[in-house]
C-alpha cells in the first residue's frame, strides 16, 4: 500500500507513512521499507499493550530515528495506547535531529503547552484530534493530521489557512461549523464512522476488516442525519 501510494503520488504532495509497532525491531524494519518507498516522513505511535516506561519511549523512538534518514513524526494517542508521552520526554526526543514533529491526540492542552515551552521549534506540533485544531494552532501548532479531512479536505485546509492568514475568527467559525460532524465521526471506534461516511458519500473506502465491523444502525442513522444537514449526501 505504501509503495503504491508513494509511486502514485509521485511527489505531488507529501506522503506520511504509518510504521508504528509495539515491537521496536519490527518498527525499524517497517521504517526502512517506508524510506525505500520514497515517503516524506514516517509516523510512529507509542507502543501499545506491552507499553513501556518514559525511558523506554526515548530508547524506542531514538533507535527508530537512528535507523533511517527520513524524518520521524511521533504519535501521542493515549486513549488508544494507554501510554502518554510526557513533556519532559518530548524534550529529550526533540534533541534527536531526525525526530521533527508530533501528532498530538492526547486532548491534554496543558501538556501540549508545556511541550511547546520545553521544545520550542525543535519539535513541531500537529493536532491529532479534529476538535483541537484551532486550540493547538493557537499555541503554535502547524496543522492537523485529520480524520475529518477524508470527507472535507478543503474545509480542514481552510481552517488552517485562515488561521495562518491572521483571520482567527473566520478560522474558528469554520471549525465550529463542523464540530457536529467531528463528533459524529467518533460515535463508534474510528475508523468505522469515517469509512461509513465515505461510503454514504459514494467514496469507495473498501470493506471493513475484522475486528472492525459495520456501524450499529442507530449510529449510522445519526451519522447520516449530520451529513445530510451539511449537504454532503
Amino acid at each position: 500500500m505504501i509503495d503504491f501510494t508513494a509511486e502514485k503520488v509521485n511527489g505531488r504532495v507529501k506522503v506520511i507513512a504509518g510504521a508504528g509497532s509495539n515491537d521496536t525491531a519490527y518498527a525499524i524494519e517497517l521504517s526502512k521499507h517506508c524510506e525505500r518507498s520514497g515517503v516524506d516522513a514516517i509516523l510512529h505511535v507509542t507502543p501499545y499493550y506491552n507499553k513501556t516506561t518514559q525511558k523506554g519511549l526515548i530508547r524506542h523512538f531514538c533507535d527508530i530515528a537512528d535507523s533511517v534518514n527520513t524524518p520521524v513524526i511521533l504519535y501521542n494517542v493515549p486513549v488508544r495506547t494507554n501510554l502518554p508521552i510526557f513533556p519532559a520526554t518530548y524534550k529529550e526526543l526533540s534533541k534527536h535531529e531526525n525526530i521533527v514533529a508530533t501528532k498530538e491526540a492526547s486532548g491534554n492542552m496543558k501538556s501540549i503547552i508545556q511541550t511547546r515551552q520545553l521544545c520550542g521549534d525543535d519539535l513541531y506540533v500537529y493536532s491529532g484530534n479534529d476538535e483541537d485544531i484551532v486550540p493547538i494552532l493557537s499555541v503554535g501548532g502547524l496543522g492537523v493530521i485529520s480524520v475529518l479531512s477524508n470527507i472535507l479536505p478543503r474545509e480542514v485546509h481552510d481552517i488552517c489557512r485562515l488561521f495562518f492568514e491572521g483571520k482567527i475568527k473566520e478560522s474558528a467559525d469554520l471549525h465550529i461549523k463542523y464540530i457536529d460532524i467531528i463528533d459524529a465521526l467518533f460515535i463508534e471506534t474510528s475508523p468505522i464512522p469515517i469509512k461509513t461516511a465515505m461510503s454514504l458519500m459514494r467514496l469507495d473506502s473498501g470493506e471493513f476488516r475484522l475486528p472492525l465491523v459495520e456501524m450499529e444502525e442507530k449510529n449510522k442513522n445519526m451519522l447520516s442525519d449530520v451529513l445530510k444537514k451539511h449537504g454532503l449526501i
